[in-house]
């Protein structure tokens, strides 16, 4: 296997981790299914998590943040540097901002947000040079399969059949 088909089987693996997350937060809690697994530079997992906005009554509780607090809990440190964060949807720029703040090397998203995706689609906060930390973004991964789930999770909301 090619470099880059094996960095993006390892891209993939994790992301499917990550659907898995979401699907839990759907399922368990009604949350809006979005998941995040942050990997260590060594390819262990350091923290994961879903949104659970509703279930904590937190608006900072998103998938990305709840990650990272486990990271940092099981780390022992606020810095998580050379991990990457796997998560289904792009980053909003609070969840960007804290990328930036706790030295994340990678983001690796699936779908990307047009109405509040900070890491490329509406704004680029974690590539911004004014910041002393840049984060490696690769957007797209099975991004047709994390928009279609996000989709179909609000249509079912509205009463609508799924794609």
């Amino acid at each position: 296997m090619a470099p880059d088909a094996a960095a993006d089987a390892v891209d993939e693996r994790w992301m499917r981790h990550a659907f898995a997350l979401a699907d839990h937060a759907e399922h368990a809690y009604d949350e809006i299914p979005v998941g995040a697994v942050l990997v260590g530079a060594d390819g262990q997992p350091l923290g994961e998590g879903w949104n659970r906005n509703i279930a904590d009554h937190d608006p900072s509780a998103h998938a990305e943040i709840v990650a990272m607090r486990e990271a940092g809990r099981r780390s022992g440190n606020h810095r998580l540097v050379g991990s990457t964060l796997y998560v289904t949807l792009e980053p909003c720029a609070m969840c960007a901002m804290a990328l930036v703040h706790a030295r994340v090397a990678r983001l690796v998203f699936g779908a990307a947000d047009p109405k509040t995706g900070a890491c490329g689609s509406v704004f680029d906060l974690v590539a911004d040079p004014r910041h002393n930390h840049r984060v490696q973004v690769r957007g797209g991964v099975l991004g047709e399969e994390a928009a279609r789930r996000l989709t179909n999770y609000f249509r079912a909301k509205r009463g609508r059949p799924p794609l």
